[in-house]
């Protein structure tokens, strides 16, 4: 086996401003505009040659479930329904995100509060039933004071 210039080349340590971060070498995902989807399958339907739709999809670098995805968006709803639909976290905005997160503070904070409530009852309770029994420990007749 022998090796090419590149398989020799050693890794200078230095990053490049494109490829940073976990996924710096993997391909980013291919999007199709909603007219080249009809367009592919206005041609894609078109065809009656034997082999000449696997032609299509190679030529295309497209699989069969694109053609039938494109087809079913199409047939619901038309041009609108082929277009790229936005991807990343479903449409939250900062300031209701924030509203979130000062709910979910108030929320807690609330707990805390109610826990705190309970334990100054209950502390309440507590000197009070100490007091009786103290009272009542220095009016026993049988003391000797």
């Amino acid at each position: 086996m022998t090796l090419s210039a590149a398989d020799l080349q050693a890794d200078d340590g230095s990053v490049s401003k494109k490829k940073r971060g976990p996924r710096a070498g993997q391909a980013k995902r291919r999007t199709f505009t909603a007219a080249y989807k009809l367009a592919i399958v206005e041609e894609y339907e078109g065809l009656t040659e034997p082999g000449a739709k696997g032609a299509l999809l190679r030529r295309e670098g497209l699989y069969h479930s694109h053609l039938i995805d494109w087809t079913r968006s199409r047939d619901a709803g038309g041009l609108d329904a082929l277009a790229a639909k936005p991807s990343g976290p479903k449409g939250k905005s900062a300031a209701e995100k924030e509203n979130d997160t000062l709910r979910a503070d108030n929320e807690r904070l609330a707990r805390e509060l109610a826990k705190s409530q309970t334990v100054v009852e209950i502390m309440g309770k507590l000197q009070g039933l100490l007091e009786t029994i103290s009272e009542s420990t220095d009016t026993d007749p049988g003391s000797t004071r």
